[in-house]
């Protein structure tokens, strides 16, 4: 069911990531709203945190949402585009399968594919072919997953899907304002049978959300702070059914990240 989760899987800060992005990162500040984020998971979400520790020599490591997306009963581990970045993957294929999940790699050598590509609505499933993400990844996620409908969006640039877009509802899409977003949301209506709700924002990164349901009733939307994105979180508060938790991201946003590359979200009752 969209927007239900156990678990989230994070990954620790570590110091390296000071010298990421031409130094510009604020170490502290990253650790505070990482901090802050777990918190959000544990308290908000209500779920339980599973944290692998940082590694030095993972200054991404943090992102651990890009190395993995978890549909179903299946753990898909991604193969980043970046080389330098497929060590991230260490430790959960281990973690998985303590969660019974059933757990897939990708081992084509010719595939790219980060996790921040794949955009899983409850009933489908879009894969955006980017600088990240090249067509035999994506081939990877529609033989993982054949239960449900894949389909491709092109994304220019140096974005991921995910940069501009995600589910804010289970059949509601958040979706930024640029030309990159507007023709991925064209894109995927001509490409779907199923009718999604869209709710536009301003500025593209704060339409990277969390969407989460909480209890039997209760929705939650974890979105970017009024202090990064204030236009865009008007928006929000249009939402009055929901109960909306800001995130500051504004540190590992200057690596390229956004909320939802900060954890692996999953949905896991475990038999006692």
């Amino acid at each position: 069911m969209a927007g239900r989760y156990t678990h989230a899987v994070v990954r620790g800060v570590p110091s390296s990531l000071a010298h990421e992005a031409e130094g510009k990162v604020d170490l502290a500040r990253a650790q505070r709203e990482s901090g802050v984020f777990c918190g959000i998971l544990r308290q908000k979400l209500g779920l339980q945190v599973m944290e692998l520790p940082a590694s030095e020599n993972l200054p991404r490591g943090q992102l651990i949402g890009d190395m993995a997306v978890v549909i179903a009963d299946t753990a898909l581990i991604t193969r980043p585009a970046n080389p330098a970045r497929r060590q991230e993957a260490e430790g959960l294929h281990k973690l998985f399968e303590e969660l019974k999940f059933r757990v897939c790699e990708v081992t084509d050598e010719g595939a790219a594919l980060d996790a921040s590509d794949i955009l899983f609505t409850g009933t489908e499933i879009f894969v955006g072919l980017s600088k990240w993400t090249n067509l035999q990844g994506a081939e990877v996620v529609a033989k993982t997953y054949q239960d449900f409908a894949v389909s491709t969006v092109p994304v220019a640039g140096d974005l991921h899907l995910k940069s501009f877009c995600s589910m804010c509802g289970p059949d509601t899409l958040v979706i930024g304002s640029s030309d990159t977003a507007r023709k991925a949301l064209k894109m995927m209506e001509q490409l779907t049978d199923h009718h999604y709700e869209t709710l536009t924002v301003p500025d593209d990164p704060a339409a990277n959300c969390i969407y989460a349901r909480v209890g039997p009733k209760s929705n939650v939307l974890v979105h970017r702070s009024a202090d990064e994105y204030p236009n865009s979180v008007q928006v929000f508060q249009k939402l009055t059914d929901y109960t909306l938790v800001p995130a500051s991201c504004t540190e590992v946003s200057k690596i390229g990240g956004c909320l939802t590359a900060c954890s692996i979200l999953i949905n896991r009752k475990l038999e006692l």
